[in-house]
């Protein structure tokens, strides 16, 4: 096996504890606490045994500004032989296109590279979006949330990639682009202080003259930040005590007076409205196979915004439609269809409909936020140039360009993201956007096309471990943390009857592997808007609870009266959970049917 050389990309990111708004509405930096992303840590860490064990070595790269040398000296410290430092006030204002940019051009000349390592996303914006746009710019493969690795002798990696609702295994030739995921490896460790004194012969800085003219920074961005706003969210943290039962009849109470137990969402559904006459402009919605859900939202949005620009809405659909027919996808805002087919590999989908939009240019461009939806967003943003806001969970259009509203920071930021470029795009969080009701079906106008196979990624098995908008699109639900064993779940299954609730998890609960990846609820799971969330045994810690922060009603049962689950509560019964559940299971259904 020939030494190989690797990079491993990190970004520096405030931590999110000390995260503020200065009075310019920006994020401070200064004087904040940055730390290394944690999915680069995965990165760097699997880059820096690929090297030790091929005897070559391994180059750990950041961009950012003068203290991301940090970040750099860390991962030197850490085990990698070099560092790379991309800084210069030019490059300030980078969008992900502007940074893969520039990543590719120190790749490029630094190289050459038989492996680039980058973290699955990072937490402070959960784009995911680096990683796609850099392997396009490269024209090399990719593979995203590698869960397991394994290099053969004959160059080829083997992957295992843990997706949003599935498990895939495939093939990647070198050289090639990776993103990690959290449990792929243990986080980098510098282990002895003393050894974080780097000799500073051992990183290097590239300046914006050195890469060339460009343009970096905010004048090779189509994308640009505008309003931000921390979202505060407010909870009662009405901790009970006294008797289970004075604790369970109080907890009902406040439920009801709340309004836990409607879905407030089918309050304010729309109907999917009729096509536009005589459209000037098209907006586009890239449907992934088997995810009919998100391609409900996002044709029902597209739908909505279309009479405002005076668009024809295409839904391009990659792949077989499973069992829908066309006539639902018109009646959910498809006025055209342009369907894909054989070609399924996001590389090559991603080629073709980079190609389509250069013969039939949208005006905007949606996908979902998936592992799938992100790469081939990515690819064809990088491959036009276009601006692409990632993980979106708010769509406008104003002043003649889309407003795609972003939240970062485990959502306690949300910002205004605003595209120069011709062509707008988005990826949006499946489950955020409201499902209108369908219009009237008809058959839509269909074009057809064979893309062709060139992907060199080769797929050996896909295998669904559950449904992608099970938790998105769920009203209640029942989350489970570490106090309860897998053997003891089926004790809930009354309760999740009764409310009619999903069950969701923590990372600890996932990692063990006693609940799949996809019911995983955190900053590294994803996030739910349920009208009423329930955690078990759940102890509380950030990553969790700031994946419940849009739930209407957030209740906790914990047996410790200080667990940190109940500074993020509106109700808290302290008490065992075990003893909880039958007393909870009969007031509800004692309450339910006079609550509807």
């Amino acid at each position: 096996m020939k030494p190989l050389h690797v990079a491993a990309l990190v970004k520096q990111i405030p931590k999110f504890e000390v995260m503020a708004l200065g009075p310019d509405g920006r994020l401070q930096r200064d004087g904040v606490e940055l730390s290394m992303n944690p999915y680069c840590q995965r990165a760097l860490s699997k880059g820096i045994e690929l090297a030790q064990a091929t005897g070559g070595q391994c180059t750990v790269i950041s961009l950012g500004p003068p203290a991301a040398t940090d970040v750099v000296r860390w991962g030197v410290a850490a085990g990698a032989d070099s560092g790379i430092l991309i800084s210069d006030p030019a490059f300030a204002g980078s969008d992900t296109l502007a940074t893969a940019r520039a990543l590719a051009e120190v790749i490029e000349h630094g190289g050459p590279f038989d492996l680039i390592l980058v973290g699955k996303n990072a937490v402070d914006a959960d784009t995911g979006q680096v990683g796609p746009e850099l392997a396009e710019l490269l024209g090399l493969p990719f593979a995203a949330a590698v869960r397991s690795l394994e290099l053969r002798d004959d160059g080829m990696l083997c992957v295992g990639c843990e997706h949003d609702d599935a498990w895939v295994e495939a093939e990647v030739p070198l050289p090639a682009v990776i993103s990690t995921a959290e449990r792929l490896c243990r986080p980098a460790k510098v282990d002895d202080p003393d050894k974080a004194a780097v000799p500073a012969e051992k990183i290097r800085t590239i300046t914006s003259a050195d890469l060339g003219n460009g343009p970096w920074g905010v004048a090779g961005s189509p994308t640009w930040v505008g309003e931000t706003k921390v979202l505060e969210v407010k909870r009662e943290r009405r901790i009970l005590s006294g008797a289970l039962q004075s604790q369970v009849a109080e907890a009902m109470a406040l439920l009801r007076a709340r309004r836990a137990f409607e879905d407030v969402r089918a309050e304010v559904a729309a109907t999917v409205g009729e096509s536009v006459a005589n459209p000037v402009a098209t907006i586009a919605v890239l449907i992934e196979p088997g995810n009919t859900g998100s391609a409900r939202e996002l044709l029902g949005a597209a739908a909505q915004m279309a009479p405002q620009i005076g668009a024809r809405v295409t839904g391009v659909l990659a792949g077989p439609a499973d069992d829908t027919k066309p006539e639902e996808f018109y009646s959910w805002g498809a006025d055209h269809l342009c369907v894909l087919e054989q070609g399924s590999v996001e590389e090559d989908i991603a080629h073709f409909v980079a190609s389509w939009c250069h013969t039939h240019p949208p005006r905007c461009l949606f996908a979902p936020s998936t592992s799938w939806g992100r790469e081939v967003a990515s690819r064809v943003a990088a491959r036009t140039g276009s601006g692409l806001t990632g993980d979106a969970i708010a769509l406008e259009y104003e002043d003649q360009q889309l407003v795609s509203w972003k939240p970062a920071f485990g959502g306690r930021l949300v910002a205004a993201i605003r595209s120069t470029s011709a062509i707008q795009m988005a990826t949006v969080r499946p489950g955020v956007l409201s499902r209108p009701e369908p219009r009237k079906t008809r058959l839509p106008s269909i074009e057809r096309h064979v893309v062709e196979a060139a992907s060199r990624v080769r797929v050996i098995s896909r295998r669904r471990n559950d449904q992608l908008d099970t938790l998105t699109m769920a009203s209640r639900v029942v989350g489970v943390g570490m106090g309860i064993p897998p053997e003891r779940y089926p004790e809930l299954d009354s309760m999740l009857a009764v409310l009619g609730a999903e069950l969701a998890t923590t990372r600890k609960v996932t990692d063990k592997g006693w609940l799949p990846h996809a019911r995983q609820v955190g900053i590294t799971g994803r996030s739910i808007a349920p009208n009423l969330y329930i955690g078990i045994a759940v102890s509380g810690n950030f990553n969790h609870t700031c994946g419940i922060q849009a739930a209407g009603t957030v209740m906790a049962i914990n047996s410790d009266p200080q667990a940190a689950i109940f500074e993020h509560a509106d109700i808290g019964i302290v008490a065992d959970w075990a003893d909880s559940v039958p007393l909870l299971v009969k007031a509800f259904g004692d309450l339910l049917p006079s609550a509807r």
